[in-house]
């Protein structure tokens, strides 16, 4: 049976001061505008370099259509929206729209308008089905689909050619073996192996998943296993043998990518918007994409989706809140924004514009094969929260075992 597909979920950690959190005022006192229009905040991610103007231009045709709201954005990188998202729940400040990838706690504590509450039946319907069932709890949706994304892998064939490298790997040790090839070239990077905070689940998930392990599921998270120590202590030997980029347990995933973009690393594992990356950015670079390759050469990807969620703060907005993001999901207006940002959309209208673009095709293929985050697990979040500051410790030589046990260990407690 296919794994349905799972948001992505990033984790939420203390750390930032409220006074760098934006918004400011409680957000029911917050209603409306000294004009008495309705104000409603948004706070979203950093995807691209065009992510702010993207969504400043959906504003500005929202508000030209809806003169009595204004919508103020906020916008933060993934380093730090869950520590904003966090802060300003905790002091009654939380958004009224939020673009981010975790919902399940949220809606435990009663935070959250229904998707039925906040959006139009026709809306609600041009999602695909795959994705509203995995933006639901106990049969309701709370999560309202954004974008969705696979994982391939991304390789240099000049570098392959010069270090002699005849085909992309399909299993570890031929990965292994290839990546040595191209680190004794020596002015370039066998493999590139982010492993800092950014994204440090996505990259050790790629590895759990390739050796036949994961991280569990809606009711057990399962990190301290045989199988994920195996891919662990794997992905160790490549760092500690000098065969990944230096410092790959600080390494973050985008300026990683863009080493590769540059031409100094031989393989990475990349998504759907870094083919648009290497088109502006270099797009003389000679590449190609294959699947990630894994312990046995079973096929297997990292699928992700993240969501847009409406919480009900003080209830005055809920009408707003549903003019608003009923606007951004109409294909005119939703389908260019997907496009720009070079995901794959979340309805059944984008997907049957965009399914013949070749920069999104290779990704589609691979969704059969894709296994996803236990985030609809309460427990994910601290789990995730874990792994991103714990797991690069073993390309610094640390004890794989324990880190894996001090990850379970947060995520149990």
């Amino acid at each position: 049976m296919k794994n349905p597909i799972r948001l992505v979920s990033m984790t939420i950690v203390a750390g930032l001061a409220l006074s760098a959190c934006g918004f400011g005022g409680d957000s029911g006192s917050d209603s409306t505008a000294a004009d008495g229009a309705t104000t409603l905040n948004l706070l979203v991610p950093t995807y691209s370099d065009q992510t702010k103007s993207l969504w400043e231009d959906v504003i500005k045709g929202f508000e030209a259509e809806n003169t009595d709201i204004d919508v103020k954005l906020e916008v933060q990188s993934w380093d730090n929206i869950n520590d904003v998202v966090r802060t300003k729940v905790q002091s009654n400040q939380a958004p009224d729209i939020l673009n981010i990838d975790a919902f399940a706690g949220f809606v435990e504590d009663d935070l959250l308008y229904s998707a039925d509450e906040v959006l139009s039946p026709d809306t609600v319907a041009d999602f695909q089905e795959s994705f509203v069932e995995n933006a639901s709890i106990d049969g309701t949706q709370y999560g309202l689909p954004l974008i969705a994304s696979a994982r391939t892998m991304f390789y240099n064939k000049d570098i392959f050619e010069k270090a002699g490298v005849t085909a992309p790997p399909t299993t570890w040790d031929e990965l292994e073996a290839a990546a040595t090839k191209i680190s004794a070239l020596g002015d370039v990077y066998g493999y590139g192996l982010p492993l800092g905070s950014e994204e440090a689940q996505a990259e050790a998930g790629i590895w759990f998943f390739g050796g036949g392990g994961g991280y569990g599921d809606a009711s057990e998270i399962t990190v301290d296993t045989p199988e994920n120590l195996e891919a662990t202590q794997f992905f160790q030997k490549l760092a500690t043998s000098g065969l990944t980029q230096p410092d790959a347990g600080a390494s973050d995933r985008t300026p990683l990518i863009d080493t590769f973009i540059q031409g100094k690393i031989g393989m990475i594992v990349g998504l759907p918007p870094t083919i648009g990356q290497i088109a502006e950015k270099n797009p003389d670079l000679n590449y190609g994409t294959a699947p990630i390759a894994t312990k046995d050469g079973s096929p297997v990807t990292l699928g992700v989706a993240d969501h847009l969620m409406a919480f009900k703060n003080d209830g005055k907005k809920q009408d707003a809140i549903k003019k608003f993001l009923d606007y951004y999901y109409t294909p005119d207006v939703y389908v260019p924004w997907v496009d720009a940002e070079g995901f794959i959309p979340v309805t059944k209208s984008g997907s049957e514009e965009l399914a013949t673009k070749e920069s999104i095709a290779p990704f589609l293929a691979l969704l059969p094969d894709a296994q996803f985050y236990p985030s609809t697990n309460p427990k994910w979040s601290a789990t995730q929260g874990a792994i991103q500051s714990l797991i690069g410790q073993v390309a610094q030589g640390k004890d794989a075992a324990a880190v894996l046990q001090e990850i379970q260990a947060k995520g149990d407690s």
